[in-house]
C-alpha cells in the first residue's frame, strides 16, 4: 500500500503549522507500507492542484490530509467535507476573487472513505485524545477534503481519501492563554496510530459516536 500524507504551510500569521511539522515526524514506511509526505498550500485551489500533480506522477492508495484547528483539543478525523466552491473565492494573496478554476459542479458533499471511526479509536488507543469531527469548518481544510472526494468521483476512483484536524502546539498558544494546545510529538503519534488503523482494514467499525453538540 502507498499513503500519501500532506500537510499545510503556516497561515494566518503563524509562523508554525503543526499539521505540517507532524506529518514530518511520521515515518517512511509502516509495517511495509510506503509512507509519503508533501507540503501544500494554504490557499484554494492551489492546495488541489498540487494533490493532483502527485497523483499524477505516482499512484497512491490512500491520500490523508492534515490541518490546524486551533481551539481543537483532540485529533479530530473529518467525516464529511461540503461543497463551499460554489462562492467567488479569494486566492489568500490578496488578488482579486477567483471563480473559474474552484470546481463546484460535483455533489453537495463528499464523505471520507476511510475508516473514520476505526481511525479515531485507534489514536484514543495510543494515548492520544481523539473525536470524530463532523464538520471540516468552511476554510481550506474543508475545501481540500470535498476536493478529494470530487477527485476520487471523477478521475482517481481508487484511492480511498480523508482528512484529520490538529491541535495547536505549545508555542502557538503563549499568546492565545485559554486555547488548548498538544506537543508535535504526541500529534504524530496519534497520526501514526491513524495510518496504521487505516492499513489495518478499511472496513470502519459500527459504533455510536455522535454528539449532542
Amino acid at each position: 500500500m502507498k499513503i500519501l500524507v500532506t500537510g499545510f504551510d503556516p497561515f494566518g500569521g503563524e509562523e508554525i503549522n503543526p499539521a505540517l511539522e507532524a506529518v514530518k515526524l511520521l515515518p517512511n514506511e509502516i509495517e511495509t507500507h510506503q509512507i509519503d509526505k508533501i507540503e501544500i498550500p494554504t490557499v484554494f485551489n492551489k492546495s488541489k492542484e498540487t494533490i493532483v500533480n502527485k497523483l499524477k506522477q505516482e499512484q497512491y492508495d490512500v491520500v490523508l490530509a492534515i490541518g490546524q484547528a486551533g481551539g481543537r483539543f483532540e485529533l479530530t478525523p473529518e467525516r464529511v467535507g461540503i461543497n463551499i466552491d460554489d462562492a467567488r473565492i479569494p486566492d489568500n494573496e490578496g488578488n482579486q476573487p477567483i471563480d473559474e478554476v474552484i470546481q463546484s459542479s460535483g455533489d453537495a458533499a463528499y464523505f471520507s472513505n476511510l475508516p473514520v471511526k476505526r481511525m479515531t479509536e485507534a489514536i484514543k488507543s495510543a494515548g492520544v485524545p481523539a473525536r470524530l469531527s463532523n464538520t471540516a469548518g468552511t476554510f481550506v481544510c474543508n475545501h481540500i477534503l470535498y476536493q478529494l472526494g470530487f477527485l476520487q468521483a471523477t478521475q482517481f476512483p481508487n484511492i480511498k481519501f480523508g482528512f484529520i484536524h490538529v491541535p495547536f502546539i505549545p508555542q502557538q498558544v503563549t499568546d492565545k492563554p485559554e486555547k488548548p494546545s498538544m506537543s508535535i510529538q504526541t500529534i504524530a503519534e496519534g497520526l501514526e496510530a491513524a495510518l496504521k488503523a487505516i492499513i489495518e482494514s478499511d472496513e470502519d467499525i459500527k459504533i455510536a459516536l455522535g454528539e449532542t453538540h
